[in-house]
């Protein structure tokens, strides 16, 4: 009897991993680039000449860094809604100046009022199915004397969202419109505790049920000392925790396309830095949304008036937002949204 049991015990667990197996397979199987040579065309808009830019305008002294609720972010918000005004690139419609404002009374005590800036490409055949790409537009001001001017954190973020946006648009404008809607989401207070996109998750623009993925890009412009001298990798987090399919998506984007080297150190559950939990794809992750956290990793001038634009590899934050475009542009024009499945 025992030996029976071994056996059928035995055959189960190989059935299960066949099973499994097999799903894997046909998982990889479906995500297939169509229209390469238009992808590629659209992806070659994004230039280091155009990212740096805006990077030279968002990380400049003028905006006394970014402080949520200061004179100088509201100021950056109002570069940034001029970008999609210029753009033609939409305003949700019950927010038609671009900001969603955040109350005082939501943010820590001391903190003015602040807004979260939203545009968006509608989608052609799935209107009401969102792809989100989010980045933190603040910074932490000034300190003791001197402006923190934060390019990496998150200049380069906040810059990326923008030639995205162009990109897509662009393809917009040649009647390449994406199959979903794509939402530019730039969120206030990320350096408070995330309080920009919790306030946009309790409120939400476009329903939180039809939001099929997040991609949120925070510190992509520099090199961390593990990769020292290599500007060619990006650390994701969080892309298979939710949704297996999602992180095949941006493998499957990077192979066809960009060629980076994709880093998972800090995607471990165990990591002690907790990543997963410090940025704004985090309050989408706790409703369920896949999501993918893009980033550089730390640096030495994280978080200090040194993090300055002179430090930036514009190379790497090409590739990187390149990488961020293409993910978007295969999600939102695939047949079927990312399947809300680990395997």
């Amino acid at each position: 009897m025992k030996i029976l049991i071994a056996s059928l015990l035995l055959l189960v667990g190989t059935c299960s991993k066949q099973r499994h197996s097999e799903k894997i397979k046909e998982v990889k199987a479906s995500i297939v680039f169509k229209k390469i040579p238009t992808v590629q065309t659209y992806l070659n808009t994004i230039t280091e000449v155009d990212l740096e830019k805006h990077l030279t305008e968002i990380a400049s002294d003028k905006y006394a860094g970014r402080m949520s609720g200061e004179p100088g972010h509201n100021a950056i918000c109002d570069y940034i809604k001029s970008q999609y005004k210029a753009l033609q690139i939409k305003a949700p419609k019950n927010y038609p100046g671009y900001f969603q404002t955040v109350p005082k009374s939501f943010l820590p005590e001391d903190t003015n009022t602040s807004q979260n800036v939203i545009a968006y490409v509608e989608g052609s055949e799935f209107p009401d199915e969102y792809v989100v790409i989010s980045a933190h537009s603040d910074h932490i001001g000034i300190v003791d004397g001197k402006v923190y001017n934060g390019a990496d954190d998150n200049g380069s973020g906040t810059s990326a969202i923008l030639e995205i946006a162009e990109a897509f648009k662009l393809a917009e404008q040649n009647g390449i419109r994406p199959r979903r809607s794509i939402v530019f989401l730039h969120v206030t207070a990320e350096e408070l505790g995330l309080y920009g996109s919790q306030y946009y998750i309790q409120n939400p623009v476009f329903p939180l049920e039809n939001t099929v993925a997040n991609l949120n890009t925070d510190m992509i412009g520099r090199i961390d000392k593990r990769h020292e001298g290599n500007d060619n990798y990006v650390y994701l987090i969080g892309s298979d925790r939710i949704s297996t399919e999602l992180d095949f998506i941006v493998r499957e984007a990077n192979d066809e396309f960009v060629n980076l080297d994709l880093d998972y150190k800090y995607n471990d559950i165990n990591d002690t830095n907790r990543y997963y939990n410090r940025s704004d794809h985090y309050n989408f992750a706790l409703q369920d949304i896949p999501v993918i956290f893009f980033f550089n990793g730390e640096h030495k001038d994280y978080h200090k008036s040194s993090d300055t634009i002179d430090k930036i590899s514009f190379s790497a934050l090409k590739k990187r937002t390149q990488l961020i475009f293409v993910t978007t542009w295969y999600i939102a024009n695939s047949n079927n949204a990312p399947l809300r499945e680990v395997l």
